[in-house]
C-alpha cells in the first residue's frame, strides 16, 4: 500500500486505545490521530502533568493515568485500575521507550534500565491487560521495534548487561527484546486461537525528545550533538505512520512489521519492515518469554 498516510485511518468510534508514552513525541501523536478519529484514548505516562497538558493538547475523548513502565508495582497498579474501569481494551501501544547513554542505571526491581522499561514493563502491562484486550472487539497491541534491533544480539547469560556495559548496545539489546517479544506473542496469540493479535512498527530515524535526553549526561557537548543529530532524523508525524498502520488498518495481519521504505528503513513512505534473523527466531522468542515470565512474574499464553 503506496503513500500510506493518517488519512487512511478507520473510524475508531467506540475503541478504547491505551497509549503508554503518550505525552510526547511518537506517542502524542498517535494518541492525537486515534482520538481524532473518535477512539477513547487512555494517555499511559510516567508524568502526569505532562500528560494532562497533553490531554489538552489532543482534545477529543481522553484521559490521563499514570504509569512506570520501571516500576512493576507502578505496572499492576496501573493495569488493575485500568481493568476495574473499562470491561475491555481494543488497542495496546507499547510505545513508550528510552535510550540513555549514560552511565549504567537500573528500574525499581534491579533490571537493566532500557531491558526493564522498553520491554520487560511492557510483557507486565500486556500479559496483565490480556483478558480486557481479549473481550473486545478486533483488539490489536502494537509493539514499537527500532532499526538499532538490526545489529543487536541478546546475551542470555549477562541480559542486565552487568558486564562491559555499553549504553548504545543495551538500548539496541532491549529493542531486539521488544521485537522478539512482539513476534513471539503473535505466535503464541495464534496458538492459542486468541482474537487478539501483535503487530509490530519502527519510526526510523525520528524526531523526538530521546534524542536530546540521550545525550543530556555530557552537558553542553552533549547538545550539540543532538542537535547534530536531529538534522539527519524526519518529522514525528512522518515516524508515527508505521506504528498507525499497525495499530488501524484493517487489512494488517498477526506479526506483520511496519517501518519506512526509504535509505536503510530510516525514513520516508509506510512499508513492511526486515526482521533480523535473531528477532525472527522461535527458539530466542520461547528462551526470551521464559525469562520474561520469571523476571516480572506474570505469566499468560
Amino acid at each position: 500500500m503506496a503513500g500510506w498516510t493518517a488519512d487512511r485511518i478507520p473510524d475508531q468510534q467506540g475503541r478504547t486505545a491505551v497509549v503508554t508514552g503518550a505525552n510526547s513525541g511518537l506517542g502524542l501523536v498517535t494518541a492525537t490521530e486515534l482520538a481524532r478519529r473518535g477512539a477513547h484514548v487512555v494517555l499511559a505516562v510516567r508524568d502526569t502533568a505532562a500528560g494532562a497538558k497533553a490531554a489538552r493538547r489532543i482534545g477529543g475523548d481522553t484521559e490521563v493515568r499514570e504509569l512506570d513502565l520501571a516500576s512493576l508495582d507502578s505496572v499492576r497498579a496501573f493495569a488493575a485500575k485500568l481493568a476495574a474501569d473499562h470491561p475491555t481494551v481494543d488497542l495496546l501501544v507499547n510505545n513508550a521507550g528510552l535510550v540513555l547513554l549514560g552511565p549504567r542505571r537500573t528500574t525499581a526491581d534491579g533490571f537493566e534500565l532500557h531491558l526493564g522499561t522498553n520491554m520487560l514493563g511492557h510483557f507486565a502491562l500486556t500479559g496483565l491487560l490480556l483478558d480486557r484486550l481479549e473481550a473486545a472487539r478486533k483488539p490489536r497491541v502494537v509493539g514499537l521495534s527500532s532499526i538499532t534491533h538490526k545489529n543487536a544480539h541478546l546475551d542470555f547469560g549477562d541480559l542486565m548487561s552487568e558486564r562491559d556495559y555499553r549504553a548504545a548496545s543495551a538500548y539496541g539489546r532491549s529493542k531486539l527484546a521488544t521485537t522478539v517479544f512482539g513476534v513471539e506473542l503473535d505466535r503464541r496469540l495464534r496458538a492459542a486461537g486468541s482474537p487478539v493479535i501483535s503487530t509490530l512498527a519502527h519510526p526510523g530515524l525520528t524526531r523526538t525528545n530521546l534524542t536530546p535526553r540521550a545525550w543530556e549526561h555530557r552537558g553542553r557537548l552533549g547538545r550539540v550533538i543532538a542537535r547534530a543529530g536531529l538534522l539527519v532524523t524526519q518529522p514525528v508525524e512522518q515516524g508515527a505512520l508505521p506504528q498507525l498502520r499497525a495499530a488501524t488498518d484493517p487489512g494488517v495481519r498477526g506479526g506483520q512489521f511496519f517501518g519506512p521504505a526509504g535509505l536503510g528503513e530510516t525514513r520516508g513512505r509506510v512499508t513492511e519492515a526486515r526482521l533480523s534473523r535473531e528477532a525472527a527466531d522461535p527458539a530466542v522468542g520461547r528462551r526470551l518469554w521464559a525469562v520474561a515470565e520469571e523476571l516480572t512474574g506474570v505469566r499468560y499464553l
